[in-house]
């Protein structure tokens, strides 16, 4: 297959596109190299894309000539690019343009596909609110600009579908953790506390929270297992996460127990729409993908501090 992925050169996006080369797929792959967050560390990802024959276009989805700039002989689509998480310095207008806006854009280039099979939009557990513990089928009710915009791409997708323009799904994922994660994310930060005996800003009762920290891995396998499932994906919608639970505080001590060093905790005010529990509901992952996520929080913690220690203190 011939297929595209956006936001390559982030976290999940890279990942995924080496594990789709892995089984003999053509890939290609598309990325603006945000300054939201380093861009050095997004061109350490581009590196080993192109270490395995991915390249990635610098490219926005907001580009005029996206159509004529991208390529016509796509199987499938995995729209990973988005203006991501809670953050105080991105704007509305930041989460409109980056995630519903460009999703837009992006499914005007797919409607010109002569042999798309597939547009995979990757969604998150924010558009279920401060609690993600559901179903599929429940109501979402976002509680930042992230999970309302990102409820808003992922429904101009799935309408593809419902019009029967495009075969569309969207994968709603859960507290993602592991090597590649992006530099302001929990684990990554803490990782980068703890070696460099720096403190680590913890927002008020978040050390309460639970969450569904889910291998990069795990996540992987997942999302690139709706390859060939064409007909049985098409217009759904799926959580891929993990059905465990653990506290902000276990990932603290997680990261402290392997490194073998103390990190100091600087608790600053709460943020608004951080979620207070994510558990990942997987009964129709495991049905229709046969997804089942075993890696446990101690060997993720431990991959991404291999990871840290190898790639990002000795670039």
């Amino acid at each position: 297959m011939n297929i595209l992925v956006t936001g390559a050169a982030g976290f999940i996006g890279s990942h995924t596109a080496e594990a789709l080369k892995a089984l003999g797929h053509e890939v290609v792959g598309v990325d603006n190299f945000s300054s939201h967050y380093d861009v050095g560390l997004k061109k350490l990802n581009e590196r080993s894309l192109n270490s395995v024959g991915i390249s990635v276009i610098n490219k926005n989805l907001n580009d005029e000539d996206l159509v004529e700039t991208l390529p016509k002989e796509i199987d499938y689509i995995f729209h990973f690019a988005a203006q991501p998480g809670i953050s105080t310095h991105s704007t509305f207008q930041d989460y409109l343009q980056n995630n519903v806006l460009a999703t837009k854009h992006l499914i005007d280039y797919a409607l010109g596909l002569p042999n798309l099979k597939l547009l995979v939009n990757i969604g998150t557990s924010s558009v279920y609110g401060l609690e993600a513990t559901f179903d599929e089928d429940a109501i979402p009710k976002p509680a930042s600009f992230y999970g309302v915009t990102k409820l808003a791409a992922e429904q101009l997708v799935l309408q593809q579908s419902r019009e029967k323009k495009l075969r569309t799904c969207s994968l709603r994922l859960y507290s993602v953790i592991g090597p590649r994660e992006r530099p302001e994310k929990m684990f990554t930060k803490l990782i980068d506390s703890g070696i460099k005996g720096t403190s680590f800003p913890l927002f008020e009762g978040s050390d309460k929270h639970l969450r569904s920290f889910t291998y990069v891995g795990d996540i992987v396998e997942g999302i690139v297992g709706v390859i060939d499932k064409t007909s049985v994906m098409d217009g759904e919608i799926i959580n891929l996460g993990t059905d465990k639970e653990y506290t902000t505080k276990q990932g603290i001590e997680a990261v402290k127990s392997i490194l073998g060093k103390p990190i100091h905790l600087n608790v600053i005010p709460k943020r608004p729409g951080d979620q207070f529990r994510t558990k990942a509901v997987i009964e129709k992952a495991r049905k229709l993908l046969d997804y089942n996520p075993k890696t446990t929080l101690m060997e993720a913690v431990k991959h991404q501090i291999e990871w840290y220690k190898s790639s990002v203190l000795k670039r």
